[in-house]
């Protein structure tokens, strides 16, 4: 692997996920969090990881310590966060300046006021001060011999105030020795054309190395992130997925893509673009967060294609309707199966799934009416795959895939006189050969009706152990008389080292319930590899 010191410094790219992205709503790290969240970028590739504000808080202070001694850094170089000294003070008896160096990280970012009304309102000093405050740290912190990175904050919002304070205080960090001065939309109001003019303005006045952190409140960042490049930027900072504060940062992901698909620079070690998606993923889990599905180039369904005259064209060349090969960035491409589909549609699902319909027009029309058909009566089987391998398979084979056979089911919901539930399911089923009976209890009579197929099938099928219900979606769709309307039960089931999702629907949550059920046991054993009973 190439270490940290051998990296092209020609272009950044700039992680601060575990500061800026932590802003976000609803996200919360711990220590052990940053450090898992850490060692992903770090695998992916980016040049600069900022770790947080050491000597702001202790969970900072924290992570910058145990990343020294947890973290073997293969591509990144860790990096601190803090403010320019305070007014009136020197940079060498300043507490927070000294937690920064304290840190161990060899690479700090300063955030510098660059709007004058914030340096009078905010800071409380003056506009010459502040330019003292940006000069006398960074000088100091270079001594030290760190390398600075200067984050203007609100700068084009600054720009637009009094562009000449605004350029000063780039100029002053670049002529300190700031290695990078950064333009901050800091409110996020830019658009690309203004990112752009407004950067290469800059760049021909004061000659500074100049780098971009766009936030995404007009939907913007990343094309503003990538304007500033046009511009003449050359590091960018973003977030993993986009996390951020309010609407978010640019997007890490789109970004680097963007840079190495479509401008062809190398930003990333070789490789490492291939993981692209799985890290994605993986700092998603860490955050507690689900993976965005529609996200540029990493969601599950940014190659999946549901028109059949989409699937027509793909079927004779995959590019006519896909921007790159999603295995460059370590997705894949995906059928969706709806009532757009067509005969191409099927035979590209039939192939992802391992079904060969070996050109069989007959069945593949039978599959595409048969499906056209469940989707009128409600079904959708674009976000139910393994309920459609086995409507698939059920045709293919002219018969449906059954593992056990249904005689009755019901499920009971008692009102107790204290306002408690309680809820009992019984199912009465043939399987191999044996009529079985089971009941059980559940929080729920869906849950009830789940423990007692579990109960009646695991003693003959011990691999439905490992099956585990992990989200449970319930929709009601239109009807004709209110309570009577139709309702559609998704089902995500794992085993441990996959999940699949199953349909069902009936005239109630009860009954369309048991459909999505029953789909998930059958696929189950399917994916096991147990052999149906004649």
């Amino acid at each position: 692997m190439t270490a940290p010191s051998e990296l092209d410094d020609s272009f950044h790219v700039f992680d601060t996920t575990l500061r800026d992205g932590a802003q976000r709503e609803g996200i919360n790290l711990t220590v052990a969090d940053k450090l898992a969240i850490a060692r992903h970028l770090d695998d992916f590739g980016v040049g600069f990881i900022e770790g947080g504000w050491p000597g702001a808080n202790p969970r900072d202070t924290e992570f910058f310590a145990r990343a020294r001694q947890e973290i073997d850094f293969r591509h990144a170089r860790l990096v601190a966060f803090g403010a320019t000294r305070r007014p009136g003070a020197r940079a060498a008896e300043d507490h927070q300046v000294r937690a920064l160096l304290e840190s161990g990280a060899e690479v700090i970012t300063l955030v510098a006021k660059s709007h004058d009304r914030h340096v009078e309102l905010a800071l409380r000093t003056t506009l010459d001060e502040n330019l003292a405050m940006v000069a006398d740290t960074v000088s100091h912190l270079k001594a030290e011999g760190r390398r600075v990175f200067v984050d203007c904050e609100h700068f084009f919002d600054g720009y637009r105030a009094n562009p000449e304070y605004a350029k000063a205080v780039v100029r002053t960090a670049s002529e300190a020795g700031a290695d990078v001065v950064i333009l901050c939309d800091t409110n996020g109001g830019m658009l690309p054309a203004q990112i752009q003019a407004v950067v290469a303005t800059v760049l021909a006045d004061t000659g500074a190395r100049l780098g971009i952190h766009a936030q995404d409140d007009t939907g913007c960042a990343v094309a503003n992130t990538l304007a500033a490049v046009d511009a003449g930027a050359t590091h960018v900072q973003c977030t993993a997925n986009g996390y951020g504060e309010r609407v978010g940062n640019a997007n890490l992901f789109p970004v680097v893509a963007a840079l190495e698909l479509k401008y062809g620079k190398r930003v990333l070690p070789e490789g490492r673009l291939r993981e692209m998606t799985r890290i994605s993923h993986a700092i998603a889990e860490v955050v507690n967060l689900t993976p965005s599905t529609h996200q540029p180039y990493v969601g599950v369904s940014a190659f999946a294609h549901k028109a059949g005259l989409h699937a027509s064209a793909i079927k004779v060349d995959p590019d006519l309707y896909q921007h790159i090969d999603p295995e460059l960035v370590g997705n894949t491409m995906r059928m969706l199966v709806s009532d757009m589909a067509g005969r191409a549609s099927i035979e590209l699902k039939g192939k992802e799934l391992g079904v060969d319909l070996g050109g069989d027009r007959e069945l593949v029309g039978r599959v595409v009416e048969r499906v056209k058909e469940r989707e009128l009566a409600g079904y959708t089987y674009e976000a139910a795959d393994a309920s459609f391998e086995l409507l698939l398979r059920a045709e293919a084979e002219g018969r449906p895939l059954k593992y056990f056979e249904v005689e009755s089911w019901r499920a009971i919901t008692e009102d107790r006189p204290d306002g408690s539930h309680a809820n009992e399911a019984t199912v009465k089923l043939w399987a191999k050969g044996e009529r079985i009976v089971a009941t059980a209890e559940g929080n729920g009579p869906v849950n009830a009706l789940d423990r007692s197929l579990r109960v009646a099938l695991e003693k003959l099928y011990p691999e439905l152990a490992k099956l585990d219900l992990v989200d449970y979606k319930v929709r009601i769709l239109e009807g004709v008389h209110g309570t009577q309307s139709t309702t559609r039960v998704l089902i995500s089931t794992s085993d441990g080292t996959g999940e699949w999702a199953t349909v069902g629907v009936g005239e109630n949550v009860i009954a369309a319930s048991w459909q999505a059920l029953e789909d998930a046991y059958t696929y189950g054993l399917l994916r096991a590899g147990v052999t149906p009973p004649a």
